[in-house]
């Protein structure tokens, strides 16, 4: 059973930072992509970064270059810097990881929540 447990979150005031941390309750090498969602009131869920088992990221145009995702294979953890935050970054973040193959399984965290003050 795969666990992922997110931290990291809070409040923090409109140009702010903060790192959001992903453990996973195995090695996250057998994951062929992990990422950060986030999902705001009334909002669908939407993705935010990811980074494949080889380190390729990609971004969603709203958070380039201000959000980094990285991963520590060593501590089976992903993180998420997030500088620069807007108000619009409010939101609970979800951490998500999928394994792919015949099936693909994707598990999601529990989500923490951001909120960005004006």
């Amino acid at each position: 059973q795969v666990q992922l447990v997110e931290s990291g979150g809070g409040l923090v005031q409109a140009g702010g930072s903060l790192r959001l941390s992903c453990a996973a309750s195995g090695s996250i090498f057998s994951f062929n992509a992990m990422g950060w969602y986030r999902q705001a009131p009334g909002n669908q869920r939407e993705l935010v970064a990811s980074i494949t088992r080889g380190g390729v990221t990609n971004y969603a145009d709203s958070v380039k270059g201000r959000f980094t995702i990285s991963r520590d294979n060593a501590k089976n953890t992903v993180y998420l810097q997030m500088n620069s935050l807007k108000p619009e970054d409010s939101a609970v973040y979800y951490c998500n990881a999928e394994r792919f193959g015949i099936i693909t399984h994707t598990y999601w965290g529990q989500g923490t929540q951001v909120t960005v003050s004006s």
